[in-house]
């Protein structure tokens, strides 16, 4: 094809629910559009976009993937994303660079809660789209079923442009409303028709309501209609694009992905319904800020304008190095050029520039405005970086993807691994930005983050095929404390005689209660030197590490006030190490007289969640021991439930929230507080805590 102009390109991200079909019909639209010669499938591993190991074996799109083709005249660039709930983060980065969006419904299934989930993030990028009703060649199938649903579900009125002729396995083809004619499919082939005399009243009444439909938006063409004229094929077309770029309604098509029928119309479709970067850049103008003065700056898809090239993901591989893929909003970037990184004011030198087919790479001079491709080995640029000229230099906005949702501890099968687990978590970092990498303090554990199970389970097995580094997941460790409720006085004596000089530290200390959250306070009260100076601070450091160590269960002590009040020692055999022991000594014997008590970490916790499922996420917080402390009435018939949680309670809340709501709750926490853990409970934590103590020993 010549060289393009960004009236001539089309982005598209193919969006919808695990399963829907989103792959499959990537694969048909690049066998119609003569990119591949023969389809793939999902059963058989072979297709275009899924090509990753861990998508193979799941048999689910894990992350976006990118491809292109050629449809009269125009460059299609193709986004299948991810619809399973753990992997819609990265559908939503897709969505950043798409001008519009195929959204698939299944004839079978409807719509469900993760469409409904990734509708709302096309909502957010205000991309215009088209609804393909997919798999009506299969049994239960129902097209106007699956129209009345997308309607309820996305408060927008949907207009087919498109009817099938038969369903499930009588499914043959399909009406094209605009021209009337219907095409066959038989034996891979298909033959243009008079539309069937069995379903041509059907085709006119829905003629009847495109055509309302598109008059109504005119007052010229109302007026023109309500006169009893024909409105032209060429206004109706003229209608379907202004309604669709604006929003006003859902153009529908039909078909069958893996049937290969209705797909050469999609692309028309396509073609008449989705912006080019040009028409988008009026609905929603290319905007920055200039990263030294903090303008605002506007930028116009052409390739007199500076470069401003957005990067939306990159691909992490041990061998060939980051792959970094972009979409250029204006100018060009060139093979072997620099460009300014505007986010980090450093230099990256472009070598190879490609255009991604999947896998594949197809090597490319220059890519000019709207268009989207890949280039290898950036060293400091990451997704939501922007590539400019030196001396233009711009930032678009970032994609703000959700927190994780879930944490798991991980340690390395093999010792002396954890090096290379941290570099090659660092690697998949770059990949992924949903997943976070920390070390906790206390407990000492490297904490993996994600949106849900099946993530870090995937972002494990990455790190095990691209890094050759295996690790065991784990619930991560509460961070208990330990704390008392009564006052208690206790001597510490350590004496110790082996032959020549001895060992001997005694002290009295005097321990009491603070209110949560008041800490560690220590007072030293002697009187008279009964304890020289140059040991009162060895008590204390005695003290100070069997509070860190813990007394009754391991965790950490807090909320107590210590009194050192009195003691002995001896002339020749005391130390700092022995008052040292003393003050440890001490301490242990007075806790336990102290009526000493377990406490938890107590998160707040924000729910939001369906109508339908709100008795039964109260109930479920209920039985975790929460604390509902509110209800709010949200946008699109949702509620905010804001509670009170332990935080033991709630590690793998993820899976579950996602199993009562199918998928559509949200949730966020985070600490508030420390409570008592009631006692019945307690007991376990610190019976189980004295097992592992003898396991290690």
């Amino acid at each position: 094809m010549a060289k393009l102009d960004a009236g001539h390109i089309k982005n598209v991200a193919i969006i919808a629910h695990s399963g829907a079909g989103k792959t499959s019909l990537a694969e048909a639209v690049l066998f119609n559009a003569g990119v591949i010669d023969r389809m793939g499938n999902i059963e058989a591993g072979n297709t275009t976009m899924d090509y990753e190991p861990e998508e193979i074996a799941r048999k689910i799109s894990i992350t976006s993937a990118v491809a292109f083709c050629d449809w009269k005249g125009t460059r299609v660039n193709l986004l299948d994303t991810p619809g399973f709930i753990n992997f819609i983060e990265d559908t939503r980065g897709s969505l950043r660079v798409s001008d519009g969006a195929v959204v698939i419904v299944s004839a079978l299934s409807g719509v469900k809660a993760e469409t409904e989930k990734i509708w709302k993030f096309a909502c957010e990028f205000e991309i215009p789209r088209i609804v393909f009703i997919n798999k009506l060649d299969k049994e239960t199938a129902n097209f106007y079923r699956a129209v009345g649903e997308l309607e309820k579900s996305f408060e927008s009125e949907a207009i087919p442009l498109q009817i099938p002729i038969g369903e499930g396995e009588g499914f043959k083809g399909i009406v094209d409303l605009l021209t009337m004619k219907a095409s066959i499919y038989e034996n891979g082939k298909t033959s243009e028709t008079d539309v069937p005399s069995d379903i041509k009243g059907t085709a006119e009444e829905y003629r009847k309501k495109l055509v309302e439909k598109i008059a109504e938006s005119d007052d010229s063409l109302l007026e023109k209609y309500l006169e009893g004229g024909d409105i032209s094929n060429d206004e109706i077309m003229k209608g379907i694009k202004e309604g669709s770029l604006t929003r006003r309604f859902i153009p529908v098509v039909c078909g069958s992905a893996t049937m290969n029928i209705g797909i050469s119309r999609l692309l028309d479709a396509v073609l008449l319904c989705l912006p080019s970067p040009v028409e988008m850049s009026r609905i929603s103008p290319i905007r920055g800020r200039n990263p030294k003065e903090g303008k605002e700056l506007e930028r116009k898809p052409v390739e007199t304008d500076p470069l401003t090239a957005y990067v939306f993901k990159t691909v992490a591989d041990p061998y060939a190095g980051k792959l970094s893929l972009f979409r250029v909003y204006s100018g060009v970037l060139k093979a072997d050029s620099t460009v300014l990184n505007a986010n980090t004011g450093t230099k990256e030198r472009i070598g190879q520039v490609f255009r991604l087919l999947g896998k594949k790479q197809v090597p490319t001079q220059a890519v000019g405005p709207g268009d989207i491709a890949a280039v290898v080995k950036l060293k400091d640029t990451n997704v939501g970086d922007t590539l400019c000229e030196e001396h233009h230099p711009l930032v678009l906005e970032k994609v703000k993807f959700s927190d994780p949702v879930i944490s798991y501890a991980i340690a390395p099968k093999t010792k002396g691994d954890e090096e290379k687990v941290s570099g090659g978590l660092h690697r998949i970092l770059e990949e992924d930005p949903t997943v976070h990498f920390t070390r906790d303090e206390e407990s000492k554990e490297m904490i993996l983050s994600g949106m849900g199970q099946v993530h870090l389970e995937v972002a494990l097995e990455k790190l095990k095929r691209k890094f050759g580094v295996e690790v065991v997941m784990k619930t991560p460790k509460i961070p208990y404390r330990e704390t008392i409720r009564a006052a208690a006085k206790s001597q510490g004596r350590y004496k110790k005689q082996s032959g020549g000089r001895g060992q001997f530290g005694d002290c009295w200390i005097e321990i009491e209660p603070l209110p949560r959250g008041g800490g560690y306070q220590f007072l030293d009260k002697i009187v008279g030197g009964v304890i020289p100076q140059q040991y009162r601070p060895a008590v204390e450091k005695g003290i100070a590490e069997t509070m860190r160590e813990g007394v009754i269960a391991g965790y950490q002590v807090v909320d107590m006030k210590v009194t050192l009040v009195d003691g002995s020692y001896h002339s020749v055999d005391s130390s700092e190490m022995a008052f040292k022991i003393a003050g440890s000594m001490a301490l242990k014997k007075a806790f336990q007289d102290a009526k000493p008590v377990l406490l938890e970490p107590i998160m707040r916790v924000e729910v939001v969640t369906p109508e339908d499922t709100l008795g039964t996420v109260i109930g479920d917080l209920n039985s975790r021991r929460g604390k509902v402390q509110g209800v709010e009435p949200q946008a699109g018939g949702n509620q905010k439930i804001n509670a009170l949680a332990p935080m033991a309670e709630m590690l793998t809340y993820a899976n579950q929230l996602q199993g009562m709501t199918s998928g559509r709750g949200l949730y966020s926490m985070e600490f508030s507080h420390y409570e008592e853990v009631p006692s019945h409970i307690a007991q376990k934590i610190i019976a189980e805590r004295a097992k592992q103590k003898e396991e290690v020993h």
